[in-house]
């Protein structure tokens, strides 16, 4: 049944004030709807600035953890290991000729053992301490691959675009674009059982984009959501301080196939910071300057 109502042309038309009520109504809607979009990118772009805020809280935390894991090891352990040295040193000396070889043995894998030791605390302290970047990024990025390169006997490679305002990050946004660097080859060298590693650098209009790749064993879906592994939650922390995304592309979780039919190998980690955000920052950097 139509249940519709018919208006006779012959109705008396509205009057203008009622006409301009019916039109304020009509476009009530519209302007509803307008008001809301606003209110709504308002709402992201402040949520998008809170995430930003934190995410820098974060990564300024994780460099003063650094900071103290770096002293300590420094004033504390190097300390101790020196005792250490000199101890067996002393043993040595006073090692009575008649004794047993077992002795002088024990004694040589002992001074290894602490070589190994000494060694790897002065790379954890030269990793966690901030590296110069006098030379910028280009220049820090292209001496630790080269540092990298000679340490663990991997093919490395590092290329960048030509791009002027890789001359012009502030401090804190080219530290970030390191830190993500120097652990994702770290993470090479210790799961990936690779023969090589690519570090690149590409830069569009909006973004500048990290990439690391081997071509290793690949990372699985537990290593990718397991709590704290690989150092990702400070990866992700240091991209989204300059507004940006991190991705792990690995062929355990991706069906693409390789030129000879064969799965393809490795892992790569796509870092993505916006310009906008990081060349912000160098804004605020001069401005504090001047203001001090």
């Amino acid at each position: 049944m139509d249940t519709s109502t018919v208006v006779p042309f012959s109705a008396p038309l509205a009057s203008s004030s009622t006409r301009d009520g019916l039109d304020t109504f009509a476009q009530a809607p519209v302007a509803t709807a307008s008001s809301s979009s606003s209110s709504t990118e308002s709402e992201l772009q402040r949520l998008r600035a809170r995430v930003r805020q934190l995410s820098a809280e974060l990564v300024q935390a994780q460099e003063a953890a650094c900071r103290h894991v770096a002293r300590e090891l420094h004033d504390g352990v190097g300390a101790e290991l020196t005792a250490t040295r000199f101890a067996l040193a002393g043993v040595e000396t006073w090692l009575p000729a008649d004794a047993p070889p077992q002795c002088a043995a024990a004694l040589a894998v002992a001074n290894r053992s602490l070589d190994a030791v000494c060694a790897a605390s002065r790379q954890a302290v030269a990793e966690l301490h901030a590296p110069s970047l006098d030379a910028g990024i280009v220049g820090a990025l292209s001496q630790w691959t080269n540092d990298f390169a000679a340490r663990t006997q991997l093919r490395t490679s590092f290329v960048c675009a030509a791009d002027v305002r890789l001359t012009r990050l502030p401090a804190e946004a080219a530290l970030a674009i390191f830190r993500v660097a120097q652990e994702a080859l770290n993470n090479i060298a210790k799961h990936a059982r690779a023969e090589s590693a690519d570090v690149r650098i590409e830069t569009s209009r909006r973004h500048l984009t990290l990439i690391v790749g081997d071509d290793g064993v690949g990372v699985t879906r537990n290593a990718r959501t397991r709590r704290g592994h690989f150092g990702l939650s400070g990866m992700q922390a240091r991209c989204a301080a300059f507004d940006g995304t991190l991705r792990l592309r690995s062929p355990r979780s991706s069906p693409a196939r390789g030129e000879n039919g064969a799965s393809p190998r490795g892992t790569q980690v796509h870092a993505r910071f916006a310009w906008d955000a990081m060349l912000a920052n160098a804004a605020d950097s001069v401005r504090r300057a001047l203001q001090s």
